[in-house]
């Protein structure tokens, strides 16, 4: 495996991305740090200047789909893209929904609830999380190679 074939920083669109609550913006922050601690990540597709990474990618939502704009590295100001994955959210857009009802419902249980119902509500959760990544990177095979453990 290339050590250069992984994201080194993802940055969620603020104007697109819509923002929950302080529990769930926790929970997006700790999963983008446990991405970042271990990822391969390369576009099938050929980039400019045959350049292989690391990638910085911003992720934000254009007309209901998830768009994934690649930039190097080096490009911290984010004006020369290498690429764009522009994925529809149909396939997800269960899973998110029934991943956002189970995270309330985590987030209200841990105020009150047994740790047998909390780890119950959890795994529950862990496993709505599996499959929307199962689902993303099917949805990603053709276009990008990649192993997020």
């Amino acid at each position: 495996m290339n050590p250069d074939h992984r994201i080194c920083h993802i940055e969620l669109d603020e104007k697109s991305i819509i923002r929950r609550n302080a529990d769930i913006d926790h929970e997006r922050r700790v999963a983008i740090f446990d991405l970042l601690e271990a990822n391969s990540y390369e576009p099938l597709e050929e980039l400019p200047d045959g350049y292989g990474g690391p990638f910085r990618v911003m992720l934000r939502m254009e007309d209901n789909r998830l768009a994934m704009d690649i930039f190097s590295d080096q490009d911290i100001y984010q004006d020369r893209k290498l690429s764009i994955i522009i994925l529809p959210l149909t396939s997800l857009r269960k899973t998110i929904k029934e991943y956002f009802q189970i995270c309330d419902s985590y987030f209200s249980a841990i105020k009150s609830a047994s740790p047998r119902q909390i780890e119950t509500i959890d795994m529950a959760r862990r496993g709505l999380h599996d499959e929307g990544s199962e689902i993303l990177q099917e949805r990603l095979g053709g276009k990008v190679r990649m192993d997020f453990p």
